[in-house]
C-alpha cells in the first residue's frame, strides 16, 4: 500500500510539473502575441511596459543592441514612435504596420522562470494614398519577413520580454516583389547613444538583410539527433562556392558583461534535450 501511495505521489508530482510547463509555454506565447498586437497599433508605451526591469534586458535589431529598460525606451518611444506616429502613443490615420506572428517554438526551463522562443513575423506596412502629403513616409507600401530568437523571464510571477533578438530577413516593395529589392533596404545604425540621441547602446556584427540568407541560430538542438547545427551550415555562400567564402555565421551570444550561470547544463523533457546546453540560463 505504501509503495503504491509513493508511486501515485510521484506521478502526481510529474503531472504537476508537466502542467506547469505547458501552462508557462502558453503564457509565453500569449505574451509575444500581445506584444505583436500592441506593436501593430504603435502602442509603444504598452510595448515598453512588457519588458523586464532586469538590467540584462535588451533588444537586438539591425546590427545593434539597445540595452536595459532605458535602451528599450529609446528604441520604441524614441526611434519608432517619433518616426512612425510623430511621438503619440497609438496609431495615426492611414499608416499600416501589421505583424503576423506564427510558427512559434517555445521552451521553458524546469525552474519555470526562463523561456526561449523562435517565431516568424510577416509584416505588411505602408501608407494610404490619402495621407501621402501629410505623413513623412509619403505614399509607400512594403512587405517584411523576419525571425525572432527571444528569451523571456518571469518577474514577480509575471512573464516578461527579456532578451529580444529580431532579424528582419527580407523586404519587398509591393509592386516589384522581393527579387528587385535593393541591398541594405534599411540603413544600418552608424552612431551610438548619446552621439545619436535615439541610437543604440552598441553596434554589433550581426548585419543580415536580403539577399543575405544566413540561418538565424536555433536555441534548440535537432529534435531527433540531439545535435547542434554546424556553424558552416548556418552560412550562405554564393551558389557553388565553399562555405568558408560566406559571411561568418550569426550567433545568439550575449553582450559583454552578461553571463549564463547554467551554461553547460542540460535538462530534459519528453525524452529529448529542449535547449542547447550553452544557452541554459539557470
Amino acid at each position: 500500500m505504501e509503495a503504491q501511495l509513493a508511486e501515485l505521489k510521484e506521478q502526481v508530482s510529474l503531472l504537476q510539473k508537466e502542467v506547469s510547463r505547458v501552462s508557462d509555454e502558453a503564457e509565453v506565447r500569449k505574451v509575444h502575441f500581445k506584444y505583436g498586437y500592441y506593436l501593430d497599433k504603435c502602442l509603444y508605451n504598452e510595448v515598453v511596459d512588457m519588458y523586464a526591469d532586469h538590467p540584462d534586458t535588451y533588444v537586438e535589431f539591425l546590427g545593434s543592441r539597445y540595452r536595459g529598460k532605458e535602451g528599450v525606451k529609446r528604441l520604441y518611444n524614441g526611434r519608432f514612435q517619433q518616426s512612425f506616429v510623430d511621438g503619440r502613443n497609438g496609431p495615426v490615420r492611414g499608416f499600416l504596420l501589421d505583424h503576423i506572428m506564427m510558427q512559434d517554438i517555445i521552451d521553458v526551463d524546469p525552474t519555470g522562470t526562463h523561456a526561449w522562443c523562435r517565431m516568424r513575423a510577416l509584416m505588411q506596412a505602408g501608407t494610404h494614398k490619402s495621407v501621402r502629403e501629410t505623413h513623412p513616409r509619403g505614399h509607400v507600401q512594403w512587405w517584411e519577413g523576419g525571425l525572432y530568437e527571444n528569451e523571456y523571464i518571469k518577474e514577480n510571477g509575471v512573464w516578461k520580454l527579456f532578451r529580444y533578438r529580431y532579424f528582419p530577413f527580407w523586404h519587398a516593395e509591393h509592386e516589384k516583389g522581393w527579387s528587385l529589392t535593393k541591398e541594405n533596404y534599411i540603413p544600418w545604425p552608424s552612431k551610438t547613444y548619446p552621439e545619436d540621441p535615439l541610437g543604440p547602446d552598441e553596434i554589433i556584427e550581426q548585419k543580415m538583410l536580403w539577399p543575405d540568407t544566413r540561418v538565424v541560430p536555433f536555441h534548440y538542438p535537432h529534435p531527433v539527433t540531439g545535435k547542434k547545427t554546424n556553424d558552416d551550415d548556418l552560412r550562405a555562400p554564393h551558389y557553388g562556392k565553399d562555405a568558408s567564402t560566406g559571411d561568418a555565421p550569426l550567433t545568439l551570444a550575449l553582450p559583454e558583461g552578461q553571463s549564463r550561470p547554467g551554461a553547460g547544463n542540460t535538462w530534459t523533457s519528453e525524452g529529448s534535450v529542449r535547449v542547447l546546453a550553452d544557452l541554459v540560463q539557470n
